[in-house]
C-alpha cells in the first residue's frame, strides 16, 4: 500500500505532518475498505501522540496555510460529498487523457523510490463554463482524495516578497498531506509577468511557482486551470505531464447533455434536435443553467416546460455575450418574423413550420407566414 512507503519516509525525515496525515488517510482507507479494527487501531495511536485527544472515527484537523501578513487563507477545501452535479461530459480524446491520468495516478506513488520522481500534474485550459471545476471534482472523487483549492490571486500578496513565501507554504502542505491541489485562475501569475511594474520581482516569483513544483515529488497530484492558455510562460507549459483542452461542446456533446437533463422535462427527439442545434456556442455550464430554469418553471408551475419556455431561456442566456459565442445574435431581436426567416433558412428541414410554431409560440400558418413573407421581401 503506497501509503506505508509515505509514512516511512515521512517518519525517515523526521516529517511529523507527513507522517501524521497519511496515516489519518489510511486509517480512512481501511475502515472504507472494512478492516474497522486496523483503522481504530491507526487513530488510536494518533490520538495518544496528540496533544488534544479527539474522539475516534473523529477527521484528523489539518492545519491549513495561510499568508502571514492579512491571515488569509491560502487554500480551502471542497466537502466532495455535498456536491451533487451531474455527470460529466467529455469527447472520448477527452476521455483518452483524463482516463489515462486517473490510472497513472492510481498507481505512480509505489514509493517515493520509484524512478517516476516528479509530481503528477495536468493543466486544463478553455473558456469559462467548459468544466474545468467540475472535472477537477470527478477526478479527486475516483481518487478517494481530499480536493483542496488554491485560487492564485490569492496567494499574490501586497507585498510581493511575500508572495514566494505563500507559495512555498501552499507546496508545503501538499507535499505533507494526501490531495490533489487544485490551482485554480491558474493564470493570475501569468498575467503579472507582462506588468512593467517591479517585473525583476515579478519573474522571482514565477521562478518560485516553477521551482516548487519541480520539488513537490511523485506522491503529489497537480491540477492547474486556466481560461487564457495564451498567457503562460513557456516554462510553466512544461511542468504539466498531462494537458487538457476544454472547449465549446460539439453538437454530439449538446445532445448527450441535453438527453441527459430531459429525462425530467419530456422534450422529444425533435424537440432535443433543435436545442442541440439552438445552443451551438453555449457551455456545458450554460446548458446546465438553462434546464435549471426549466426545473423552476416546472415547479412553480407544475407543468412541464414546452419548446417554447427552453427557447426564450436561451435568447435570455444568449443576452450580454460576444458574437463569438451567440451563433444567432438575431435571436436575441423583437424581429419575431426575422428570427422564423433565419432559422428556416439556417435548416429548413430541422426548422419545418410545425417546429418554428412550437418555438416560437404561435400557429403553424403565421409561422409558415412569416417565414415565406420575409423571404419574399429578402428576395423581392
Amino acid at each position: 500500500m503506497s501509503e506505508l512507503f509515505r509514512i516511512v519516509n515521512g517518519a525517515l525525515r523526521l516529517d511529523i505532518d507527513k507522517v501524521r496525515n497519511y496515516t489519518a488517510f489510511l486509517a480512512d482507507k481501511l475502515e472504507k475498505a472494512g478492516d474497522v479494527s486496523s483503522a481504530g487501531r491507526l487513530r488510536k495511536m494518533l490520538e495518544e501522540s496528540d496533544q488534544q485527544l479527539r474522539p475516534a472515527g473523529a477527521a484528523f484537523a489539518r492545519a491549513l496555510p495561510v499568508d502571514e501578513d492579512s491571515r488569509f487563507p491560502l487554500i480551502e477545501q471542497v466537502n466532495l460529498k455535498s456536491v451533487s452535479e451531474a455527470p460529466v461530459v467529455l469527447g472520448q480524446d477527452q476521455w483518452d487523457t483524463v482516463n489515462e491520468f486517473l490510472s497513472i495516478a492510481k498507481s505512480y506513488a509505489l514509493a517515493d523510490t520509484d524512478v517516476l520522481s516528479t509530481s503528477l500534474s495536468l493543466l486544463m485550459y478553455g473558456p469559462p463554463g467548459t468544466g474545468k471545476s467540475r472535472l477537477a471534482r470527478h477526478i479527486a472523487k475516483e481518487l478517494g482524495l481530499d480536493l483542496y483549492v488554491a485560487r492564485l490571486d490569492g496567494l499574490i500578496s501586497s507585498f510581493l516578497g511575500s508572495t514566494s513565501k505563500n507559495i512555498r507554504a501552499l507546496f508545503d502542505f501538499a507535499a505533507k498531506t494526501p490531495c490533489v491541489l487544485f490551482l485554480d485562475e491558474f493564470d493570475a501569475i501569468a498575467k503579472l509577468r507582462g506588468d512593467s511594474q517591479e517585473l525583476g520581482e515579478l519573474k522571482r516569483v514565477v521562478n518560485s511557482f516553477i521551482q516548487n513544483l519541480d520539488t513537490l515529488g511523485s506522491h503529489s497530484i497537480v491540477i492547474a486551470a486556466t481560461n487564457h492558455r495564451e498567457l503562460l510562460d513557456s516554462a510553466v507549459w512544461r511542468r504539466f505531464s498531462y494537458r487538457l483542452a476544454l472547449d465549446f461542446p460539439s453538437a454530439e456533446l449538446r445532445e448527450k447533455m441535453w438527453t441527459t437533463f430531459s429525462g425530467t422535462m419530456e422534450f422529444t427527439e425533435r424537440e432535443i434536435a433543435l436545442l442541440v442545434d439552438l445552443s451551438e456556442g453555449f457551455t456545458g455550464s450554460d446548458i446546465r443553467e438553462v434546464y435549471v430554469r426549466l426545473r423552476r418553471r416546472q415547479l412553480t408551475k407544475h407543468e412541464h416546460p414546452g419548446l417554447k419556455d427552453a427557447f426564450q431561456v436561451l435568447q435570455n442566456m444568449g443576452i450580454g455575450e460576444g458574437e463569438d459565442r451567440r451563433f444567432l445574435s438575431l435571436l436575441r431581436s423583437k424581429d419575431v418574423p426575422g428570427i422564423a426567416a433565419s432559422l428556416r433558412e439556417r435548416n429548413a428541414k430541422l426548422y419545418s413550420h410545425a417546429a418554428l410554431a412550437d418555438l416560437l409560440g404561435v400557429s403553424k400558418a403565421t409561422a409558415h407566414r412569416w417565414a415565406a413573407g420575409t423571404e419574399i421581401e429578402t428576395n423581392g
